[in-house]
């Protein structure tokens, strides 16, 4: 196909805008339009010169609205990640960490009381796990598609099993522009709230399945250092799940078996996304709702929160990412979010906080 000439363009950008100004440089076609219904031409500009190789961007210039059309040159993938066998192999080397990550813990739970076969257990933990960090890619995945954008397949990170957790996540790359807010918004918003129903649905099982030690046999296995005091914290959800079932307060000491764990993780890794931090996915709806100052501040807010939970590694991961590349900008980033939209945002902080890995002295008071 023949690269479009500048006359070409020019007068694909007049048949959908009304341009009242116009200006060349040597590097861009700069177009002043006049329209005030321009959100969702602005989109059918964007998509129909990315295939032509270009790439346009909206902005506000004294109060006036400016398309501003460049060459487009895509940026390369890294070799390991252009190939098809990447992401499965990612996928098969967390499989195998999660189930050897389970069958050790259900080794180490049936040392003290008795919860099945390891080799079974470590499959229910793994389709578990894996089932809440596999719905939440294939919702970004789902919205990215409703949105017209291509992505990869989910590249599933490798974790520290049986010493920590076997696996940090997972992750897709776009293959297109981002062309507004909204698409930027709902990308987003997708796989967070799809991973949460599966680690709610996770967490009720594993409240229901767990097992209840009596205080005083409790008190025993502790002093014999066979069972460790849980302090990497509680979300609401959890203790919502377990207060179903007559297993949440105090007066009995409820195992945490590897499904709980892998509930617990759900929600941890939710917790995490949905901070209104750097590109995380609470990032990306932060920088759509409150712009590029006060998500900045937005992101320092969310590494104070995370040092008084106590997950330092995580803060500084932020920090040291953001100082490289702190946030997403759309193609247009004038169109401002939809009422309906904001009013999700404010849901976010409230699922944020229901997932949050809360210390343990903090939680009575929040209890009834």
């Amino acid at each position: 196909m023949a690269e479009p000439t500048q006359e070409e363009i020019i007068s694909l950008v007049n048949s959908i805008f009304e341009v009242s100004d116009f200006n060349k440089s040597e590097f861009s076609l700069e177009f002043k339009i006049e329209n005030l219904e321009f959100k969702s031409k602005f989109e059918d500009l964007a998509r129909r010169l990315e295939d032509m190789s270009y790439v346009c961007k909206l902005e506000e210039i004294n109060g006036a609205r400016h398309v501003i059309i460049q060459k487009f040159s895509p940026r390369k993938q890294r070799r390991w990640m252009s190939t098809a066998w990447t992401p499965r192999i990612l996928f098969a080397v967390v499989v195998s960490f999660v189930m050897i990550d389970g069958y050790y813990r259900t080794s180490g739970t049936n040392s003290i009381v008795e919860i099945g076969d390891p080799l079974e257990m470590a499959g229910v933990y793994t389709l578990s796990l894996l089932g809440i960090l596999g719905v939440h890619e294939l919702g970004h995945i789902i919205a990215a598609k409703a949105h017209g954008l291509k992505t990869t397949w989910p590249y599933f990170i490798p974790g520290l099993p049986v010493i920590g957790i076997p696996t940090f996540g997972a992750f897709i790359q776009s293959r297109g522009l981002t062309i507004n807010r909204e698409i930027l918004f709902d990308v987003a918003i997708a796989g967070p709230i799809a991973g949460l129903v599966i680690a709610v649905i996770v967490s009720m099982y594993g409240a229901y399945s767990a097992p209840v030690l009596d205080q005083d046999i409790a008190a025993g296995l502790f002093a014999d250092s066979r069972l460790i005091e849980w302090e990497q914290g509680e979300p609401l959800l959890m203790s919502a799940s377990l207060a179903m079932f007559g297993k949440g307060g105090t007066g009995n000491e409820v195992i945490m078996t590897p499904v709980m764990f892998a509930a617990w993780i759900g929600f941890l890794i939710t917790f995490l996304n949905l901070l209104p931090a750097w590109q995380l996915d609470g990032g990306h709806m932060a920088r759509t709702l409150l712009g590029v100052k006060l998500h900045r501040y937005a992101t320092f807010g969310s590494m104070a929160i995370l040092i008084l939970l106590n997950y330092w590694l995580m803060a500084i991961l932020i920090l040291i990412m953001s100082s490289r590349n702190p946030s997403a900008t759309p193609l247009d980033d004038v169109s401002p979010l939809t009422r309906n939209r904001k009013l999700a945002y404010v849901g976010i902080i409230g699922l944020a906080i229901l997932c949050a890995p809360l210390p343990a002295d903090l939680l009575p008071s929040l209890l009834p």
